[in-house]
């Protein structure tokens, strides 16, 4: 695993193989080969050095919530007690299904959470029923994502 305080190095032909996988992660091997000019043996084993490295890991497929049914996205600031910590906080928060990302932030709020709700009255439900039982938790800021506009991962 490599040292977070270091940077990696890439090359022109890790950042093209790379760029053609995040395209589309089940991008058959030996089509990235023919556009980047090497074999399949050395794109394997360039991935085999990217994956020992950190840089990537593993693939995964990207389910659109709203097929399912999940309408409503909302980001919500979650004051907590100084009589709990944050860790235990957490803990719960990981056991309600809607809450898909969590983070420690400087600012105002104790923890800052993304959620996945099927609509508004979901939502309301969520909140006051799942995360403002939640012990230590004195209040929370919601804020409703109405469209999302930018959606991607970091340039190579």
């Amino acid at each position: 695993m490599k040292n977070q305080n270091s940077t990696l190095k890439i090359d022109g032909i890790d950042k093209e193989i790379l760029r053609n996988l995040m395209e589309d992660a089940r991008r058959p091997i030996l089509e990235i080969a023919r556009k980047v000019g090497i074999s399949g043996a050395a794109i394997h084993q360039r991935l085999r050095k990217l994956e020992a490295s950190g840089l990537i890991a593993g693939s995964k497929f990207v389910i659109d919530p709203k097929v399912l049914g999940y309408k409503t996205m909302a980001f919500v600031g979650v004051y907590l007690d100084k009589a709990v910590s944050n860790p235990k906080a957490v803990k719960q928060l990981q056991e309600i299904p809607e809450v898909i990302e969590c983070h420690y932030t400087t600012g105002n709020w104790s923890i800052f959470i993304k959620i996945l709700c099927k609509d508004n009255e979901h939502l309301m439900i969520v909140l006051n029923k799942d995360i403002q039982a939640i012990e230590g938790v004195s209040r929370t800021e919601t804020f409703i994502s109405l469209d999302q506009q930018i959606d991607r991962q970091i340039k190579i």
